[in-house]
């Protein structure tokens, strides 16, 4: 990720923006989510442009004189929002070509989501699980002057080895980390699973979103003949003759496996988001994600 992560205008855009919580647990936050009055508020996070409208009393006359220009400053209550972003760092997640490695996708989706929670003054806080490294945590952090930080972060982050998600998601879990909205960023290839993982999240409090990138040629392999295939976390290898009989079953059973996914998430009321990294990660944030409600 050597090249900037985005542009002026992507930037912007996810400043407009905000990460929703529908069904925080009760005794995490105080009411929906972190307060917009702000008139009580005694912690403060960052500046925003003055609007039409805002009360005046809010405006830092101080920069207004220096820069010539309004700023309404903004205050965090209590009831702000905990952000936590999960990212699987395990071998299978170094796999891609070009745009759609899903590691850079997912360094790149993390960086979109961790920009609009610092962006709206949310507490944030980003921890990989998995991997052959120990698990490396960003914050907890509030407001936009951290961005460029966590971009970095996020740069130097690399994949490798294999992950028990269960295994991570109950110590983060364990952790005392304030309850909030978790988004699991994972390709789920994990042999334990990961749902004991996430019920452990929700009975700390936690809603929780699971994001799943897979690669084109994870979603539809582009093989055949005689193979000898290697799993990128184990090293464990296999012979097998790939034809299209065996390409339609493996189609089949991974969808039916996206499919008992959704079931099991939807029924706990688990936001669940397959994703193939073919389709730009700006789509995904800004269309996907807005309709399937967890973005606004």
């Amino acid at each position: 990720m050597s090249d900037p992560l985005f542009d002026e205008s992507t930037l912007r855009k996810l400043e407009q923006l905000s990460l929703v919580a529908q069904r925080v647990r009760a005794g995490a936050i105080k009411g929906e989510r972190r307060s917009t009055k702000r008139g009580t508020a005694i912690e403060f996070a960052d500046y925003r442009n003055y609007s039409r409208g805002d009360d005046l009393r809010r405006v830092d006359w101080n920069v207004y004189a220096r820069l010539e220009r309004p700023f309404v400053k903004l205050l965090e209550e209590e009831e702000d929002l905990a952000v936590h972003l999960l990212l699987d760092a395990s071998g299978s997640m170094d796999w891609g070509e070009g745009e759609t490695h899903k590691l850079r996708y997912v360094q790149r989706l993390a960086a979109a989501l961790g920009q609009i929670a610092l962006s709206t003054g949310d507490r944030l806080i980003v921890e990989t699980v998995g991997g052959d490294r120990p698990s490396a945590r960003f914050g907890p952090a509030r407001g936009r002057g951290h961005t460029f930080r966590l971009f970095d972060w996020l740069a130097e982050r690399v994949a490798g080895g294999t992950t028990d998600l269960n295994a991570a998601l109950q110590a983060y879990a364990a952790s005392g980390v304030r309850a909030g909205l978790v988004l699991l960023i994972s390709d789920l290839w994990s042999p334990a699973g990961y749902r004991d993982g996430v019920t452990a999240l929700q009975a700390r409090g936690h809603e929780v979103a699971i994001l799943q990138p897979l690669a084109p040629d994870e979603l539809d392999p582009p093989l055949g003949g005689d193979l000898r295939l290697v799993d990128v976390e184990t090293g464990a290898a296999e012979e097998v003759t790939v034809d299209r009989a065996m390409r339609d079953l493996y189609r089949r059973r991974l969808d039916e496996w996206q499919a008992e996914t959704g079931a099991w998430c939807r029924a706990r009321q688990v936001h669940y988001v397959p994703i193939s990294t073919a389709v730009p990660w700006e789509q995904l944030v800004l269309r996907t994600l807005r309709a399937e409600g967890m973005v606004r």
